[in-house]
């Protein structure tokens, strides 16, 4: 049975970063793997809804993330930094693990964009810089009022796709 993938960004003032990200999803839609796109608003006073609805998103400024999670039309969700890129093979990669996978799984860090060695070893690794793909019915049984898509993803352990991603970061360093 072929299961669908809902992806979730948040954004606040981030239009730029969130066209950058929808431009690499578009292909998912295009091969039936995304299904919808729910775009969590805090307080953008830019384009961001614009770039939003121009791509058929759903785009929400009064939210609760235990009803957008129930409301996500795929089996399984893609919690994901505006500004990341999931990198080419990524589809295949989606539908594979999602067919046979049932625990969360992470895109691979890019190994183009990585920070300098020391930073590497000394920060944490914020909990959606890699992505987080992960069952609908485990992210129902997560979230809890007043969480946002970093805390429902924190201290989850995720399984590494074959596919990399490259870090909503590196758009924000330029």
């Amino acid at each position: 049975m072929w299961q669908m993938l809902t992806v979730l960004m948040e954004c606040r003032d981030q239009e730029s970063e969130l066209a950058q990200t929808l431009s690499v999803l578009v292909s998912g839609a295009v091969e039936g793997l995304v299904s919808d796109v729910i775009i969590l608003d805090h307080g953008s006073q830019d384009g961001s809804s614009r770039v939003a609805d121009a791509a058929g998103c759903r785009f929400h400024v009064d939210w609760d993330i235990k009803d957008i999670v129930a409301s996500a039309r795929g089996e399984w969700l893609l919690l994901i930094e505006a500004g990341a890129r999931p990198q080419a093979g990524w589809i295949d990669a989606v539908m594979e693990y999602i067919a046979l996978g049932r625990s969360p799984a992470r895109f691979a860090p890019s190994r183009t964009y990585r920070k300098a060695l020391f930073k590497r070893l000394v920060r944490s690794v914020p909990p959606l810089e890699n992505g987080l793909l992960l069952p609908k019915g485990q992210a129902i049984a997560l979230a809890r009022s007043g969480m946002d898509l970093a805390g429902l993803a924190r201290g989850l352990k995720g399984l590494k796709l074959s596919s990399e991603i490259v870090p909503a970061w590196v758009v924000a360093a330029r």
